[in-house]
């Protein structure tokens, strides 16, 4: 490295500290916080999983705490008094995003619904999201797709513990059935399971998608980092959001030259962009579909991980669930999307699985567009704002025994008298617009795999409920359990 490289990088890094040093200084009532360090802020206190160490900090410093993220202002927020202003009074105000790396690169230029900045285009994605892609009516089509995933997912498990209890391995499994349900609603294809070349290609990126693409950089909070790409991080996203956008466009392209168009997303959208071209474009298509394989596969996968997981510690719960489902359902026939309202108990245990163990344990991070007050506290224009919803869901001061698996809090309507206390799908504008069949893929094949099987440990000790790091909150160790098949398995194949 020369020598001018080094003086620049030392110029570069002592300008951006001053910057830093009277920023702080000029802000006033700004959230209590730690004491941070030159260029680098707060990031090196930060230790995995980030929603326990914002606990940790929200302890010391309060609910509504600052730090800061290299040259960025962050504010924490840990309470349901302050999520509900961050989602009452302020919602238009926090209802941006922040642009990283990752938006750039993979969420093509920041530009998809999870990602755009709130305005006139989001709006219009929205639009297209609930109206056209995730209604009601939508996902009522793709019923037939749901029960055929659900049901190979029964058999191959049959398969494994025919003979009597014997161990399976559920992350996987998990993985490929809701990656493939989300699969051929989007597009008609299966991609797990199956060994064409493409289908590899496709498993590889969403591999990488995983490992990298959900990820934060450092270059998001110290521009000098990002100026020079030491790591490479840079170069990594852009080559994993090009082989992502050949491989969404090659289905666009797939479907668009068929002669007949069938019961998909795509052909759906791609007739809507005949008559709206200005509206239905490619890369709103491709950033549509982006975002359904990215928050509808792994978030229910790791659901279903946890709360079977939980059963398994409380097989009481276990027994209770299995109860219900044969007075409601029976031993004759498999569980149906019409019988869910019917199962209560079912619908707590998932409630409460949400509570503990959500998914994405916090928000995606919110960006201030002008300056606003959170829990008193002055919260300048581009701050980015995070909502801790791990912390809130487990406030003491709001659950009873807030760290216990307790599924009948739910039949008292703990969650209804903390309406901003339960966001395990967001809340507010930014608010995920596929809860709807989030619900219907959790209730259905947790309650199938209920029905159809025996479940037990694997020995005395209970299932280690440790979480794993990342942005989605999955257990650290894949769940793997006994298994053994009910008679209903042989009634419904020969069906």
């Amino acid at each position: 490295m020369s020598i001018f490289l080094y003086l620049s990088l030392l110029t570069i890094s002592f300008l951006l500290t001053l910057k830093l040093l009277f920023k702080s200084r000029a802000l006033k009532n700004l959230p209590p916080g730690p004491p941070y360090l030159p260029l680098i802020g707060n990031l090196h206190q930060l230790k995995q999983p980030f929603h326990r160490a914002f606990y940790e900090l929200s302890r010391k410093y309060g609910k509504v705490f600052s730090l800061w993220f290299g040259s960025r202002l962050v504010v924490v927020v840990s309470s349901q008094t302050a999520a509900q202003e961050c989602f009452s009074k302020n919602d238009i105000v926090l209802a941006n995003r922040p642009h990283f790396l990752t938006g750039k690169y993979i969420g093509y230029n920041n530009t998809t619904l999870v990602l755009s900045p709130y305005g006139d285009h989001w709006r219009n994605l929205r639009r297209i999201a609930t109206l056209e892609v995730l209604s009601t009516h939508r996902i009522n089509s793709f019923l037939e797709i749901r029960r055929d995933e659900i049901m190979r997912l029964v058999q191959k498990l049959a398969q494994e513990c025919s003979n009597g209890f014997n161990k399976v391995e559920l992350r996987s499994k998990l993985s490929e059935m809701t990656f493939n349900t989300i699969m051929r609603m989007v597009s008609g294809k299966r991609y797990y399971g199956e060994d064409c070349d493409e289908a590899k290609k496709f498993r590889d990126v969403m591999d990488d998608m995983a490992k990298f693409g959900l990820s934060s950089n450092l270059g998001d909070f110290v521009p000098v980092v990002r100026l020079f790409d030491f790591s490479g991080d840079n170069r990594k996203l852009q080559i994993i959001g090009e082989k992502m956008d050949a491989l969404f466009q090659g289905l666009i392209d797939e479907h668009r030259s068929k002669k007949e168009s069938s019961n998909t997303m795509i052909d759906h959208l791609l007739s809507f962009q005949e008559s709206q071209p200005e509206y239905y474009t490619d890369q709103i298509i491709k950033g549509l579909i982006m975002a359904m394989m990215v928050a509808g596969t792994e978030t229910s996968a790791i659901t279903i991980e946890w709360a079977l997981s939980n059963l398994l510690n409380h097989p009481q719960v276990l027994e209770k669930a299995r109860m219900e489902l044969d007075t409601h359902v029976g031993q004759d026939r498999l569980l149906e999307e019409d019988d869910l309202t019917k199962l209560t108990y079912l619908h707590n245990i998932i409630s409460e699985t949400l509570r503990l163990y959500p998914a994405a344990p916090m928000l995606l991070p919110h960006l201030s567009a002008q300056d606003c007050t959170l829990g008193g506290y002055h919260v300048p224009r581009n701050t980015l704002v995070f909502v801790n919803a791990w912390a809130i869901h487990r406030d003491p001061d709001l659950w009873a025994q807030s760290s216990t698996f307790m599924p009948q809090r739910f039949e008292n309507a703990d969650a209804n008298n903390n309406p901003y206390g339960f966001m395990p799908f967001g809340m507010g504008r930014r608010a995920c617009p596929g809860s709807g069949l989030a619900q219907r893929t959790l209730g259905l094949t947790l309650g199938s795999l209920i029905q159809c099987f025996d479940w037990k440990r694997i020995g005395e000790e209970e299932v280690d409920m440790t979480e794993g790091h990342g942005t989605l909150m999955s257990k650290a160790i894949p769940l793997e359990a006994q298994c053994k098949a009910r008679p209903i398995i042989t009634k419904i194949f020969s069906q």
